[in-house]
């Protein structure tokens, strides 16, 4: 597992709730089981602080690093869309984005990154889409310097044609299908007698591979999806498991963030 994503996993998944922040002694034991080494860690770690995402503190238990301002709104928004809260019916309104040329090749890349995690599809060289708002949209247009139109529409013709050409569901489902297969088997090496380590180790892996779908599915509404869509099937697994796996995993941050870990 990367580093780098294992330190958004688990400060989304679990440090968010405790503060948002941890001591690099703290970060060193929650990573192990992950088979991430210190090294890595702390490579991590700086890159994180250099790209605004965590900022050093002093911690009672020592050198530790906290979540940024713009970190803790990028997870929120992160987890709001992985566990699917605060949705709303979908009264078709789509939110467009029409941005003016980035000079730069990186930051054209940079940029599209950040509008597609924000579920945002591309339908020309210039004009974004997506099915809902995004309070990041503001602070990634400023961060890369491009200025940009926003604005609200309801399409006029065959929305799921629009759909379709926008986002490839057939991939999609495909990918939902695949993370199903895998799910069940990280799942079971977490079985009603296993440690809380391993609990930990099992829903990481879990939402580490969920998250993933943070890049790939915008979170289209309901009316927008196929018949037999396979991401309700995932999406109901993976609530089920990770909730299961909470309890040990949750015991574990705990006693990794204590003073005197045991």
């Amino acid at each position: 597992m990367n580093a780098r994503s294992a330190l958004f996993d688990l400060f989304g998944d679990h440090l968010r709730a405790r503060g948002g922040r941890a001591p690099v002694a703290a970060l060193l034991r929650l990573l192990a089981p992950l088979g991430v080494a210190a090294p890595a860690v702390r490579t991590a770690v700086s890159r994180m602080v250099r790209q605004n995402w965590l900022e050093p503190v002093r911690l009672s238990e020592g050198a530790g690093y906290a979540l940024t301002p713009r970190a803790v709104r990028r997870l929120d928004e992160a987890s709001a869309r992985i566990y699917r809260t605060g949705r709303r019916e979908w009264d078709g309104t789509w939110y467009l984005v029409v941005t003016t040329p980035a000079a730069e090749r990186t930051r054209r890349e940079r940029l599209r990154g950040g509008l597609t995690f924000l579920g945002y599809a591309q339908l020309d060289d210039a004009t974004w889409i997506g099915p809902h708002a995004s309070e990041e949209v503001d602070a990634l247009l400023e961060a890369e310097a491009v200025r940009a139109e926003r604005f609200t529409a309801r399409h006029d013709g065959d929305t799921l044609g629009l759909v379709r050409r926008a986002w490839d569901l057939e991939a999609l489902a495909r990918s939902y299908t695949r993370w199903l297969e895998d799910a069940r088997l990280i799942a079971d090496e977490a079985g009603p007698e296993s440690s809380d380590e391993q609990a930990f180790a099992a829903r990481s892996r879990l939402v580490h591979e969920w998250r993933k779908f943070l890049f790939l599915d915008p979170g289209l509404p309901r009316p927008l999806l196929p018949d037999g869509w396979p991401g309700e099937k995932a999406a109901d697994f993976f609530d089920s498991e990770s909730q299961r796996l909470l309890p040990g995993a949750a015991r574990f941050v705990d006693s990794c963030l204590s003073p005197d870990p045991t």
